[in-house]
């Protein structure tokens, strides 16, 4: 079940670069995710880091440390078609894609310590 969740329609960037970036940050801590774009040489990871940051703060519980990335899909958006002349008078098609990012974050269970069983003083 989502914690939190957030969307951005029509990013002018091919969903198939867009999906480089989404992969590397699937399942991470937010923390570390927002680490690891703030270093990536993407375009996208700027748009991504937004994202991720938005999702934070719609969150009704938390902080960046206890939420991970649960879901995060691309999908592709509108395409504008442009031309470009061609040689003998012709025109080819230029196709200008977009994405359409949706982001859901999860909080993290913390996990019991495991304590230490207490020694038993055997005196004799």
């Amino acid at each position: 079940m989502a914690d939190s969740s957030a969307k951005l329609s029509n990013y002018r960037q091919a969903p198939r670069k867009v999906r480089l970036v989404a992969d590397l940050v699937r399942g991470k801590r937010v923390d570390r995710a927002l680490a690891l774009l703030d270093v990536l040489p993407k375009r996208a990871s700027e748009a991504m880091q937004k994202l991720i940051r938005s999702a934070v703060s719609n969150a009704k519980s938390g902080t960046a440390e206890n939420l991970v990335i649960s879901k995060i899909a691309v999908n592709s958006g509108m395409v504008l078609k442009r031309h470009m002349p061609r040689a003998r008078g012709r025109a080819s098609l230029i196709k200008k894609k977009s994405s359409h990012i949706t982001l859901e974050l999860s909080s993290i269970k913390p996990k019991a310590q495991k304590t230490a069983p207490a020694a038993e003083a055997t005196t004799k």
